[in-house]
């Protein structure tokens, strides 16, 4: 076991003190929120999943500049789009070398056929390695890539073309997301002939900054930096640590003992203490999130023989003119949080300002209530998250604010909630009642928001509501179809209305991002994103 002296901070019940770490090794430990539900970026929604793999283990072909929006190469160096949209040739980078690790041994260096296998396998339910491991893909089927993508050509090694069947206006920044990170299709053959394809969940392989060590659930994920990374001046750290912490306080405490250098979604109430340690640094910015209820629309909830009361809209009208959100923001984001009126913040472009909220109203409320047939007493379920989010630091708080305020209007909310990954995966089943859940934007297009948290495209995914309008749906996608931007607006400003008035959700909050850190922490970015990047990333002695 390695010392205290020959490793400054290896504490934190032994996170350090068992990796064999030189002594000049540059370590930093990122206290986390939640543990992963797995390793394979394709499979998941969550910041969760995708900080512990696409952000520390894989690249996609385009990627966004660190800490921003704009796109810039990744494992594509360029990229040409023909006049008609509808076609788009990656030209790939060269010498790029996949992870080594105890269970692959890459043979060649990343080309044309890991992209092809990458996306073939999302595309088509008959790809070997698909029926040999059974698994959806929700970010690509929810914004409908699945079937818009219509072939995947591979032009010689380092070119790939992929051709469309409608013009989608946000296909590079979408490619950027982490869903998008790239496979090894020789690790995939190699698990395929040993039976073992749900290993590539668990035993990640990627081109990333950091290779794959360990993983122990709700306690720790081990990486070390990948000294073959194609862009060597990224990687800085030789070890880096997440210790899995899910409350807050601890991972408070954590930082200031310095068992961990960086950590995220600190409580607002602890905010002013942080700020004032001379050994810490709180850097800021204006989230790019939402945090809001979503009812459950559907006439039966899953797992349920009765009416569901929610699938009427004068109930969700009545729930939604019930909810106090200026308390929600004062006792829950405490001042960190800006009242949201729109399913999308106002700093995404086509934005609708017009949109206004229904007073807060009770009375009005029960009167709803009344038409609907809806008796006092009535029970509903309200699914509150385990964990803190950029867009809402105390979903257990706010459920119980909700809880009271629906009981002034004859409402009998029961507050559920399941581990992270069961909580989403049972949501996206169509089991939650009335759900607390949230967004960060993903590449800053409208698209993000509007089509992939309300789209019909996206019912399986992270369409929580379980609603599919056909006419917003409609003009959704047409907006995707043009590249004309003042079109896109005003065709996303009419569906912005669609939503308001059919209520499958209520905005309550855009919350301002704190990402408390030591304060020999070097050139972290706070990600617009809501993700956690250590590439680039150092750590003064």
């Amino acid at each position: 076991m390695l010392k205290h002296a020959v490793i400054p901070f290896l504490v934190g019940a032994g996170l350090l003190a068992s990796a064999p770490f030189a002594s000049a090794a540059t370590n930093l430990v990122f206290c986390s929120e939640g543990s992963p539900a797995g390793f394979d970026p394709g499979q998941y929604t969550t910041g969760t999943d995708f900080d512990a793999s696409a952000e520390t283990m894989f690249n996609r072909l385009t990627q966004f500049e660190r800490g921003g929006t704009a796109v810039i190469p990744g494992l594509a160096t360029k990229w040409d789009i023909s006049d008609d949209g509808l076609t788009y040739t990656f030209h790939l980078r060269e010498g790029v070398k996949f992870h080594t690790t105890p269970y692959f041994k890459p043979t060649r260096e990343f080309n044309a056929d890991d992209v092809l296998f990458t996306f073939n396998r999302m595309i088509d339910k008959n790809d070997p390695f698909r029926k040999a491991y059974p698994t959806e893909f929700p970010y690509f089927t929810d914004m409908g890539m699945d079937t818009n993508i219509t072939k995947i050509d591979k032009v010689d090694d380092h070119t790939v073309k992929f051709t469309l069947k409608e013009v989608d206006a946000a296909f590079i920044q979408n490619m950027a997301m982490s869903f998008a990170s790239v496979q090894s299709a020789e690790y995939a053959a190699q698990l395929l002939k040993e039976g073992k394809a749900a290993d590539i969940n668990q035993k990640p392989v990627g081109t990333g900054p950091f290779v794959f060590k360990s993983y122990q659930k709700d306690s720790n994920i081990r990486y070390t930096g990948n000294k073959d990374y194609w862009k060597p001046d990224d990687v800085k750290i030789d070890n880096l640590i997440f210790a899995i912490t899910t409350d807050p306080s601890v991972r408070i405490q954590k930082l200031k003992k310095n068992e961990c250098q960086i950590t995220l979604f600190p409580r607002p109430a602890d905010l002013k203490a942080l700020q004032e340690d001379k050994t810490l640094k709180v850097p800021n910015q204006a989230g790019f999130n939402l945090g809001y209820i979503a009812y459950n629309v559907m006439d039966k909830i899953k797992g349920s023989d009765q009416p569901n009361p929610m699938a009427q809209l004068k109930v969700r009208q009545a729930l939604d003119m019930a909810v106090n959100k200026q308390q929600i923001i004062d006792s829950v984001y405490q001042g960190a949080g800006q009242l949201a009126v729109n399913a999308m913040p106002p700093t995404q472009w086509s934005y609708d300002t017009t949109i206004k909220d229904a007073p807060y109203n009770p009375e009005k409320a029960k009167e709803l209530l009344k038409e609907a047939g809806v008796k006092e007493g009535t029970e509903i379920n309200l699914w509150a998250m385990p964990v803190q989010r950029p867009y809402n630091p105390n979903a257990k708080l706010m459920a119980e604010m909700l809880q009271s305020d629906w009981a002034k209007i004859g409402i009998k909310a029961k507050i559920v909630t399941y581990e992270w990954g069961e909580y989403i995966k049972r949501s996206k089943g169509g089991e939650n009642g009335a759900m607390l859940i949230g967004w960060s934007g993903d590449n800053g297009d409208p698209d993000n928001w509007l089509n992939v948290l309300f789209g019909c495209d996206s019912l399986q995914g992270n369409n929580f509501s379980k609603w599919c309008d056909k006419k917003f749906d409609g003009i959704v996608k047409e907006a995707k179809r043009t590249t004309d931007q003042g079109k896109r607006t005003e065709l996303y400003k009419q569906a912005q209305h669609v939503l308001k008035d059919a209520v499958p959700m209520t905005p309550i909050a855009h919350s301002t991002v704190f990402q408390p850190m030591r304060d020999n922490v070097q050139d972290f970015k706070i990600s617009p994103f809501g993700l956690n990047s250590f590439y680039g990333v150092s750590v003064s002695k």
